[in-house]
């Protein structure tokens, strides 16, 4: 497939998944950004910054080629509408990288960086897909962290036990 067309792809894809992330993040209150599940887990307003923050990831490996580390900027929300804004944002300006690649762009390398040594390469295009996959398994681990709190889940795919109603979405 070509790189055009793949790149349309993520970006409808990245697209489809956006309103459901959003209706999570919406629901995350600033008051319990420090809490945890278990001692080995991520706080709750780190896992709901990270979820906002990788599409922002997307747009860096096309542009950039590599991400690292210690030179990575984590943004700080200072509200829930804050992170909610950041994540909007981090999805348009994915999308906007993706449907800017030219023939070829995606099978350039990416690098993945700490403090300038290079962890591991791989294609733009394996590390975009990868990403997105990220993005959806941390919003699951978010809506986890949600039931733990008893903060509504939405529906995603579907009803949630808390959102009964559903909108099939526009393909």
């Amino acid at each position: 497939m070509n790189d055009l067309l793949l790149a349309q792809q993520f970006a409808v894809e990245l697209e489809a998944e956006a309103p459901a992330t959003t209706k999570c993040l919406e629901r995350i209150p600033m008051e319990l950004f420090g809490w945890k599940p278990h001692e080995k887990s991520m706080e709750l307003g780190y896992l709901a910054t990270l979820v906002s923050e990788i599409p922002l990831w997307i747009a860096h490996m096309i542009q950039k080629g590599d991400i690292d580390f210690a030179t990575f900027e984590h943004y700080k929300p200072q509200t829930t509408q804050d992170m909610v804004d950041h994540f909007k944002k981090n999805v348009a300006d994915a999308k906007e990288a993706l449907l800017s690649v030219t023939e070829g762009s995606l099978a350039a390398s990416f690098q993945l960086k700490a403090n300038g040594q290079t962890l591991f390469t791989s294609t733009k295009k394996e590390q975009i897909e990868l990403s997105i996959n990220h993005m959806v398994h941390h919003r699951g681990q978010l809506t986890v962290y949600m039931r733990l709190n008893d903060i509504a889940v939405p529906s995603i795919y579907g009803p949630s036990a808390d959102d009964k109603s559903f909108t099939q979405p526009a393909t």
